[in-house]
C-alpha cells in the first residue's frame, strides 16, 4: 500500500460543524460505537487482535483512549504542523499493522491479507467516527440541519485523504455516507466474526470500568442501543424494549445536563480559546 503523507491537508475551519462535534468532551461516549463498527470489519479486527496492546492491561484501553483523543484534538485544532504531526504517528503505526486473517468471516477467505494502510478498511474506519458522532450527540446537543450533515462530511474527508483513502470513495455528502455504510455491510464485507466478540468486552467493560460502574453501564447502554440491529444481533447484544427505554432516559439525562453545563467545563479548551481568537479577528477588521 501507498504510505501518504499530510502536503496541503485542508483544515476544519473554525467555529464549524467539525468544530462544534470535535469540541466536545462528550464526543468521547462516541467512540465505543465507532470502535464496535470498525471491529465488526473481520480485517481490522484481525489488525487489532494481533497488533494492539489495548487489552495488555486494565488501564490499556484508556491509555489508547487518551492518546486517540488528543491526536484528534491536535488534527482539528492544532496548528498545522500539530496536525501533521499527529497524522505521520497514526501513519507510523499503521507501517507495522499487516497480517493476514486467520478464520474465515463471512465474505473473507482464511489468509486474507490485510493492512492498516488499505484505503478500503481507512475509509470504513472513517465513516464509523462520523457515523457515530452524529448518532449520539444528536441526542445530547440537539438535531444537526442537513446542511450540517453534508458539511461534516465535507470537512472531514480531507483527513481520509491524508491517511490514505481513495478521493473518489471518500464521502462529501451524508446521503453518500449512509449509503456507503450500508453498502459495506450487505455485500458480506462487514460481518461481526469471533475476533470482533473478543474484543468487544475490552471495549464495553474494561477491568477499570467497574470502578465507575453505573457510568459504565450507561455507556454500554447508549453504545449497544445506538449500534445497527443487524451488527448488535452479531455480536450476540441482548436488547429489548425495556433496555431501550433506559438508553433513551440517559441520553435525556446527558441532554440536560450538557445543556446546563457552562462551555468552558463541556468543551475542550482548544475550541473555544481558537474559536475566540477567530471572534476576535473578525471584530477587530
Amino acid at each position: 500500500m501507498t504510505r501518504c503523507t499530510t502536503e496541503r491537508m485542508e483544515r476544519p475551519r473554525p467555529g464549524g460543524i467539525t468544530w462544534k462535534i470535535a469540541g466536545e468532551r462528550l464526543a468521547v461516549l462516541t467512540w465505543p460505537r465507532a470502535i464496535l463498527l470498525q471491529f465488526a470489519h473481520p480485517l481490522v479486527a484481525a489488525g487489532v487482535a494481533q497488533h494492539s496492546g489495548f487489552r495488555s492491561s486494565p488501564l490499556a484501553p484508556f491509555t489508547r483512549l487518551h492518546a486517540t483523543v488528543q491526536a484528534m484534538r491536535q488534527i482539528t485544532f492544532g496548528t498545522d504542523e500539530q496536525a501533521a504531526s499527529a497524522v505521520g504517528r497514526i501513519l507510523t503505526i499503521h507501517d507495522r499493522v499487516n497480517g493476514g486473517l486467520r478464520e474465515g468471516v463471512g465474505v473473507h477467505t482464511p489468509g486474507t491479507p490485510y493492512s492498516a494502510h488499505d484505503p478500503a478498511l481507512l475509509l470504513w474506519v472513517h465513516a464509523t467516527l462520523l457515523d457515530s458522532h452524529v448518532r449520539i450527540l444528536e441526542h445530547v446537543l440537539g438535531p444537526f440541519t442537513a446542511d450540517d450533515l453534508d458539511d461534516y462530511c465535507r470537512e472531514t474527508a480531507p483527513l481520509a485523504l491524508a491517511l490514505g483513502a481513495r478521493a473518489h470513495a471518500v464521502p462529501r455528502t451524508w446521503q453518500q455516507l449512509q449509503e456507503f455504510m450500508t453498502g459495506e455491510m450487505e455485500s458480506g464485507r462487514v460481518i461481526v466474526g469471533a475476533e470482533a466478540r473478543a474484543l468487544a468486552a475490552a471495549v464495553l467493560w474494561p477491568a477499570m470500568g467497574r470502578l465507575v460502574w453505573p457510568l459504565q453501564y450507561a455507556g454500554e447502554l447508549v453504545t449497544v442501543g445506538a449500534l445497527p440491529p443487524a451488527i448488535r444481533e452479531g455480536y450476540g447484544f441482548p436488547w429489548n424494549a425495556a433496555r431501550e427505554r433506559r438508553m433513551r432516559r440517559v441520553l435525556a439525562t446527558l441532554r440536560h445536563v450538557r445543556a446546563r453545563t457552562p462551555d468552558r467545563l463541556a468543551r475542550w479548551p482548544e475550541s473555544l480559546r481558537e474559536t475566540q481568537r477567530s471572534a476576535d479577528l473578525l471584530t477587530s477588521e
